[in-house]
């Protein structure tokens, strides 16, 4: 048996996907803007999930997905994982690019490498899916009732999918439109078989406060469908403003070896009314009732702690992070914006940050694409993502080129974020905190450092907390207080989207100067679990 805290996967892991070959269950999820893009793990207690790496891990895939030109919460939503006949399938959407189009990877082995994606004509809308039922295979997805009976109401379809082919055929479904009348966006549909029934779940409500999972049956895959009368089988928005954990739903079922039933779901972790750390995935077991999927039986709603009867083969994640940027490939924790950092490298020396050249032209979305300094160029950033309420992060680098603008930042988007950057002005080094809100900046506090003597190693440290962040420098042994400021820019709540906090090193100003990290810190500073 294996004890867990919920959730069992922290961090901006959303729209969890679950399947199982043999022993081993298989997890994948959304990862929007980020490159590489759409992770993987495994685990075979359902509690301590390995990262396995990313699906969209190649720059020639990223190039036909688009990711270039995908704007803040765009990208790689919603995927879907099975396996099939030796062969596992990912399908997914890109959204905001070119044209919004969904596609399927596959590979014999979920640590990859995967396929390039092959698209799907006709697959309208979003979160896809992929069912394989008495030897065919089938592609369900959502997207807007045109027109609709009120804004926001989305229809489920269905056609049968030709995977050797790569394409879809015969006469569309239309399965369900939600379970409540009224309720926006039926989404994330997955489709299993059970006890003689073919189950569809799905997501309504939209990703926020009234999210909601919600199911139907029928005996043919293509319907009709019934609605559970027992609908919505898990949320939390009955539960109020003051609930620790809200915006459940977007789950996924899978059946364990021994028959039990497991439902993973997302959640976001609230405090003081706005969530940082994004949608997380949640664990929760499932029993049959009358024909029916029942979330957590006796409670119907997501539990604090719980175990499964499983042990697992894994040692967990490690909560601290102390990365020295070995010799080497970046390691995949570290994620870039829209594709891979140009110019990141690693030597014996840690990691090296190249500011990138100026756009050719001005960029017309303004700094919504990418996280930028004080100066108007670019920056180049790595995000880690941020897994726990309570921490403190820092990097420690070498005193850059006086050309270079340099730190660390607490991204949420482009618009939205705090950091805290090493700039060189006419009166000498500074360290200087910001708050970036709906594309503006606003120094929040200043330090000066000089003199600092040129190769000096310094630290720049941001600490997460009730009370809200903290921004630190450290010269010669000596820290010192830049500012303090709440977190309310790094919430969904203020800043939308679909995204959570990342942190990391970033750099801009003057191309051909790198600047070297020599280290990155993440070190929780709560007890709490996880």
């Amino acid at each position: 048996m294996t004890v867990f805290a919920n959730p069992v996967l922290p961090g901006m892991y959303p729209d969890p996907s679950v399947c199982r070959v043999g022993d081993t269950f298989y997890l994948a999820n959304s990862s929007f803007e980020y490159f590489p893009g759409l992770p993987l793990h495994s685990s075979t207690d359902l509690v301590t999930w390995t990262p396995l790496g990313h699906a969209i891990d190649r720059t020639g895939q990223a190039g036909l997905l688009d990711l270039a030109g995908v704007p803040d919460s765009g990208g790689l939503y919603a995927p879907t994982l099975r396996h099939h006949d030796g062969l596992f399938f990912l399908a997914c959407t890109v959204v905001g690019g070119a044209a919004d189009a969904s596609f399927f990877l596959t590979t014999t082995d979920p640590a990859g490498p995967w396929s390039d994606p092959v698209f799907l004509e006709g697959a309208r809308g979003i979160d896809p899916t992929v069912f394989f039922h008495e030897g065919r295979a089938w592609w369900a997805g959502c997207r807007l009732v045109e027109p609709g009976a009120y804004p926001g109401q989305t229809e489920i379809w269905l056609r049968e999918l030709d995977p050797v082919a790569g394409r879809l055929f015969g006469q569309e479904h239309i399965l369900w439109n939600g379970a409540v009348a009224g309720a926006v966006w039926a989404e994330g549909p997955h489709l299993f078989a059970h006890d003689g029934w073919i189950y569809l779940l799905a997501a309504e409500g939209g990703t926020e406060r009234n999210h909601a999972v919600s199911v139907a049956r029928s005996r043919s895959v293509t319907g009709p469908y019934v609605g559970n009368p027992g609908n919505p089988i898990l949320s939390h928005r009955q539960l109020g403003a003051t609930a620790s954990v809200q915006n459940v739903g977007h789950a996924d079922l899978v059946e364990a070896g021994d028959g039990s039933w497991w439902a993973l779901a997302l959640g976001v972790r609230s405090r003081a009314g706005g969530h940082v750390l994004g949608r997380e995935t949640f664990l929760a077991p499932v029993a049959w009732e009358s024909g029916w999927p029942v979330v957590n039986p006796g409670a119907g709603r997501l539990g604090e702690r719980g175990s499964t009867p499983f042990t697992s083969a894994d040692a967990p994640t490690p909560a601290e992070l102390h990365d020295t940027f070995p010799v080497g490939p970046l390691a995949s924790h570290w994620l870039g914006v829209r594709g891979p950092v140009p110019g990141a490298h690693t030597s014996a020396a840690g990691l090296h940050l190249e500011p990138p050249a100026p756009p050719p032209t001005p960029d017309p979305a303004g700094s919504t694409s990418t996280l930028r300094p004080a100066t108007t160029t670019p920056a180049a950033f790595l995000g880690y993502r941020l897994r726990h309420p309570d921490v403190r992060a820092g990097i420690r680098l070498v005193l850059p080129h006086p050309g270079v603008t340099t730190g660390l930042a607490l991204r949420q988007s482009g618009d939205f974020g705090l950091r805290i950057e090493l700039a060189h002005a006419p009166a000498g080094w500074a360290a200087t905190a910001i708050a970036r809100a709906d594309g503006a900046d606003t120094v929040l506090g200043s330090v000066p450092l000089d003199p600092v003597a040129p190769g000096s190693l310094l630290g720049l440290t941001a600490e997460l907390s009730a009370a809200g962040v903290a921004f630190t420098v450290t010269v010669a042994g000596e820290t010192r207080v830049v500012a303090v400021t709440d977190a309310t820019l790094l919430t969904t709540e203020r800043a939308g989207g679909f995204v959570g906090t990342l942190v990391g090193p970033f750099v801009g100003g003057e191309p051909g100067h790198p600047v070297t990290v020599t280290g990155f810190d993440y070190v929780p500073t709560a007890s709490a679990t996880p």
